[in-house]
């Protein structure tokens, strides 16, 4: 049985403000049917299928939670926007804060990945960035969750075990990005050229990156002092 379906099914109802007998009318089923299918007591066969997804308006991919996107789109490097893209998503209103916040995180991220690109090492590309994704993906969830309004269906892992599970998850990768990191200072595992490319300086830092070297240097010192701050 697919463990989305009945998740995502839920999510799009209550995202759509109907009742589940109201859903049921209009998908031409019974409302004990609707309900042993949003609880994934029984499996709906493909003609059920293809009405919700044309009732919800999504693709059948999306329903079956075979791809994130509403109209089913499996993402391309290409279809990525750049960051600094202009459009609404990057226009901030009030506060000055997560603008300079944003500014200083992206710009270091620009040197993080380019290091990772220098270092050329699969495995250490692959913790780091699943470090970095989990991060975001835990404050995304803090925000989405401080509105008791939004749907806690749009997550596959219930609320009392994300905290706990995601950190767990940032702890492994953190770990293993170490471990990696340290097999690089013995020449036998790693190619010399990729030590070289992680030879650093703040001369060289500002030198290579001139545009965001200071942003990366201002969030190393604001990290400290936070870190710091939580000894006092």
């Amino acid at each position: 049985m697919n463990a989305d379906f009945p998740r995502i099914l839920t999510l799009l109802r209550k995202e759509k403000g109907i009742s589940q007998k109201q859903a049921a009318s209009e998908l031409q089923i019974s409302q004990a049917l609707l309900s042993h299918y949003e609880k994934g007591i029984r499996e709906c066969g493909l003609e059920f299928l293809t009405r919700a997804a044309d009732f919800y308006g999504v693709s059948c991919d999306y329903l079956l939670g075979r791809s994130p996107d509403r109209h089913g789109m499996m993402l391309q490097i290409e279809d990525i926007p750049e960051p600094d893209s202009m459009g609404k998503e990057s226009t901030f209103r009030g506060s000055i804060l997560p603008t300079l916040n944003k500014k200083l995180i992206s710009n270091s991220l620009n040197i993080l990945f380019d290091l990772m690109q220098r270092c050329n090492n699969k495995a250490l590309t692959t913790e780091m960035s699943a470090y970095l994704m989990l991060a975001v993906y835990r404050m995304f969830r803090i925000l989405y969750c401080a509105n008791p309004k939004n749907q806690r269906n749009l997550f596959t892992i219930p609320s009392q075990f994300s905290a706990g599970y995601t950190a767990a998850a940032m702890q492994f990768c953190a770990s293993d990005a170490q471990a990696v990191a340290d097999s690089l200072s013995f020449k036998e595992k790693a190619p010399s050229e990729s030590l070289q490319g992680l030879a650093m300086t703040t001369e060289s830092l500002s030198k290579d990156y001139p545009l965001f070297a200071s942003s990366l240097l201002n969030l190393l010192q604001n990290a400290e002092h936070k870190v710091l701050d939580y000894r006092k």
